[in-house]
């Protein structure tokens, strides 16, 4: 990881595996082309505090993905064999091909709403 303004660290940021841009704060701009192209994330601010908050927010975003990948791979260990057909030899038990694919539509939403939860992140504060 490599944190610059890109006046004398651009070949930095772009060999770096994630870079940040951080711009000045009296013009608002970035310091060269090249810190804006080469970084991954471009801060706008140069309170060093943003990179604080970037890095949970990507520490959020990756447990959630993890999650969301748990429920998907749970949900189709369970629900693929019954949408094949493994009830009928107990139970005698067909679930029609119209509902096998609803329920795959359906294991969207808990994805969808597990990824919401990103909506109440709150940046840690200030100590």
């Amino acid at each position: 990881m490599m944190i610059g303004d890109g006046i004398n660290d651009s070949i930095a940021l772009v060999q770096a595996d994630v870079s940040i841009a951080v711009s000045h704060s009296k013009d608002n701009v970035i310091s060269t082309d090249v810190a804006s192209e080469a970084a991954d994330i471009i801060l706008l601010n140069e309170d060093i505090w943003k990179v604080v908050i970037c890095l949970d927010l990507c520490k959020k975003t990756m447990y959630l993905i993890k999650w969301n990948f748990l429920w998907a791979i749970l949900y189709n260990i369970i629900g693929i064999p019954l949408s094949a057909g493994a009830l009928f030899p107990i139970f005698n038990i067909i679930i029609p091909p119209s509902l096998a694919g609803l329920s795959e539509i359906l294991s969207s939403v808990p994805v969808v709403f597990f990824s919401l939860l990103l909506n109440k992140y709150s940046p840690p504060s200030k100590q």
